[in-house]
């Protein structure tokens, strides 16, 4: 049966959300894109990690007829949504090289009955000959709707993950031209862009670009001291409810990572490593027991990035210097998916930089190196600049943001301004001196009257500028570079090697027209007031005794299912219903994240837990919890009369005229899968149908009591418990008779 039985197409999208994913209202850019797939358009989106991407894709999917195909680079991303999606009783499957051939034949068959809306694959597997015959198949029996690629910056070579494999998608345009594409990623410069729109031949789109401002994350800069362990043991020791709260460690190297895990563990800290050295094995089991809440933390170098999907990681460190700010950006931005507060600290030292020199080094093309050296500049400037870490992320995407941003260190915690205008004249002169030839690290070798064998063979000993910045300190002077670079009064070129330029601004400092003042005092780390730009507002002792209860159902009952605890509710609904305590089945439904499948399966269950703890604490205690539907009840919606769609009574028009079902199928030129889906409903909404004339009574009766025995959630069960002579067909219709009969 087609979940998408329960909306009807006409209805609002707003009801719809409702329905399917339990929200009351869309994010972003989030309607104005699934309107437009909705008109069959194509779209491409670029959009934050934890914005929302998938949902403009997945409730498309369930207001349309035909199957949606989602294109997706990561196995472990595919399991993670479709588990999702099957657990607010959506059909969705995926197809992978961890199924057995037996699986995936029973995958097929229950895509070309109509039994699912989402299918999942590699970019790999698309463009087999196996699949895209059954490409065909889909075609012609169900119908697809949508192409949705998932990861697009995959296409492009200018993307920061460029996979070959994704070039292979311009294919689907050109033998399924009227399919509409949706293109998703969560970084893509505007190069990028318009490389992913060429690249996959996307028709006239529409690119939406949603802020990159994750407002609920707290950036930091910690400098590093000579014991950088003890540092990040205390990060970890004083966050909020460290015995719960998930968090990220990131490493360099596989021996940081290592040394990071085996001391936590020491400490009695439950971490796990993760990094290429691993088997494909040990990586999977950790990974897994992360996102199942086994343990807090993992322990990781880059290789852990991608796809993860855990959305209460409430915060993640890197403990060693990040490549570069697009790495940055998407690093640490698996925290917080959920929309709660959480915090991203770099642990900065200048024996990271060092590290990362080398590795560059080691590079064998001089553009790459010269790509690389820019990109470490950017990290660098990052870290030791004083301006708002916002401003400086968002800039580097092209985003223009109004500092202060009230939720980074430098905003809520600024070092001390000072005048350095002489400096900065010292500083632009000696540029203009060495011709504006050079970078940073030579102008102040010169200012501090270095006598390096690069000064002397250019004679830059003789100039006037010389030695007259012997008062500072290097680090002094590279602090004013940067500072002057982000105020505006000194470029740096950006083709890879880094040169100082003067611009018209310049003039104005060496002309003494105006003063320079910076910040100078390096910071002194102390608890950060982070104030977490969030809706949701700091829980009480008791309320927070309640979201610890809450968790630790919310686990078992993940661990009953084996599925990862975010799977049966957020935390950031768990908080809601700390908040307001929801005992009843109107209450609970309004909380946000719960739709009628997840007010079926657990409203009964957590609104006891909070009588319960109502009771203790002696609080209001709500008695009636008659009203809740069982989980059989709702766990797949029987169609009403007010959901029919104009295309099915057209159907049952023509069956009340004495048509046949093949008739039909030849009268409307649809298939008659789709003929038999329209009477199924029909049945369903309570319309006339003589199931005799459909099924034989002998067969009905076979199809019957395998539904009593299974039940009537799985086509493919019945069918299983039926034998191979019964076809879908006819268990769908007489599963629709039995679904009418049952909800009366």
């Amino acid at each position: 049966m087609s979940t998408s039985a329960t909306v009807n197409q006409n209805a609002s999208l707003e009801g719809a959300l409702k329905h399917f994913f339990g929200h009351d209202q869309f994010r972003f850019d989030q309607r104005p894109i699934i309107e437009r797939v909705l008109k069959n358009k194509d779209v491409l989106v670029i959009m934050p990690t934890g914005g929302g991407k998938s949902l403009c894709y997945q409730l498309p999917a369930l207001l349309r007829s035909g199957l949606t195909i989602v294109i997706s680079p990561l196995i472990a991303l595919m399991q993670d949504q479709v588990t999702a999606l099957q657990d607010n009783g959506i059909g969705a499957t995926f197809l992978n090289s961890t199924l057995t051939f037996e699986q995936v034949k029973t995958r097929q068959d229950a895509i070309l009955s109509g039994d699912i809306k989402l299918l999942y694959i590699a970019p790999e597997r698309l463009f087999t000959a196996a699949f895209t015959n059954f490409l065909e198949q889909i075609s012609q029996k169900v119908g697809i709707s949508t192409f949705a690629i998932d990861e697009a910056h995959c296409v492009s070579e200018w993307g920061h993950d460029f996979r070959p494999e994704y070039r292979q998608l311009f294919q689907l345009k050109q033998r399924y031209p009227q399919i509409p594409i949706i293109a998703l990623t969560a970084t893509a410069t505007e190069r990028v862009r318009s490389d992913i729109a060429q690249q996959l031949r996307l028709a006239d789109p529409h690119i939406y670009v949603s802020s990159f401002n994750r407002q609920n994350l707290y950036y930091e800069v910690v400098q590093k001291t000579k014991k950088p362990y003890a540092q990040l043991l205390e990060k970890i020791k004083h966050h909020q409810n460290t015995d719960e709260d998930s968090g990220i460690i990131y490493c360099l190297s596989r021996k940081h990572v290592n040394e990071v895990t085996g001391k936590l563990q020491q400490e009695g800290i439950k971490a796990l490593p993760y990094h290429a050295g691993l088997s494909s094995e040990v990586r999977e089991t950790n990974q897994n027991k992360f996102i199942r809440d086994d343990i807090q933390i993992i322990v990781a170098t880059i290789a852990f990035g991608m796809g993860i999907n855990k959305p209460d990681v409430r915060f993640v460190i890197h403990y060693d210097l990040p490549r570069n700010l697009e790495s940055y950006y998407q690093e640490a931005g698996r925290a917080g998916r959920d929309g709660e507060a959480a915090k991203c600290t770099i642990l900065f030292g200048w024996g990271d930089v060092h590290t990362v020199k080398f590795l560059i080094n080691q590079k064998s093309d001089p553009g790459e190196q010269r790509i690389a050296q820019q990109q470490l500049n950017q990290i660098i400037n990052y870290t030791e600049s004083p301006v708002c870490r916002r401003k400086i992320q968002l800039g580097y995407f092209g985003e223009a943001f109004t500092a202060p941003c009230d939720n980074c260190d430098n905003c809520l915690n600024p070092a001390p301004i000072e005048d350095w205008t002489i400096e900065a004249q010292k500083f632009l002169s000696c540029v203009y001196r060495c011709d504006q030839r050079f970078g940073m690290n030579h102008i102040i070798d010169v200012l501090r009257g270095s006598k390096k064998k690069k000064i002397l063979e250019l004679k830059h000993e003789q100039l006037s500028t010389h030695g007259i910045g012997k008062d500072r300190t290097a680090e002094e002077w590279r602090m004013l570079c940067r500072a002057l670079i982000y105020q505006s009064y000194l470029d740096e070129t950006t083709d890879g090697y880094s040169v100082l330029k003067l611009n018209k601004d310049s003039n104005q400092i060496l002309k003494k027209l105006v003063h320079v003042e910076i910040p100078v005092a390096q910071r002194i780390e102390k608890p950060s007031n982070t104030k977490q730009k969030t809706e949701n507002s700091a829980l009480t002792d008791k309320e927070q005794i309640l979201m610890k209860s809450l968790k630790q159902l919310r686990k078992q009952l993940a661990d009953e299912q084996s599925v990862p605890p975010y799977i049966v509710f957020s935390d950031a609904s768990l908080r809601q219903m700390a908040q307001n305590r929801p005992q009843a089945p109107e209450s609970f439904s309004k909380i946000s994240g719960v739709g009628n499948r997840k007010l079926a399966q657990y409203g009964k269950v957590f609104t006891q837990a909070i009588r319960d703890f109502c009771k203790e604490h002696e609080l209001e205690v709500t008695d009636n919890q008659a009203s809740f539907p069982s989980p059989t009840e709702l766990a797949r919606q029987v169609t009403s009369k007010a959901d029919i769609t104009s295309t099915q009574m057209k159907t049952y028009e023509l069956y009340k005229s004495g048509l046949s079902l093949p008739d039909i199928s030849l009268k409307r030129n649809i298939r008659l899968s789709t003929v038999n889906g329209h009477i199924a409903k029909l049945i369903e909404a309570g319309h006339e149908v003589d199931i005799n004339k459909l099924v034989d009574i002998d067969r009905q009766a076979v199809i019957r009591a395998a539904i009593s025995k299974v039940g009537a959630q799985s086509l493919r069960e019945i069918r299983e418990e039926t034998g191979d002579t019964y076809d879908y067909q006819e268990i769908t219709l007489v599963r629709a008779s039995w679904d009418a009969a049952h909800s009366k």
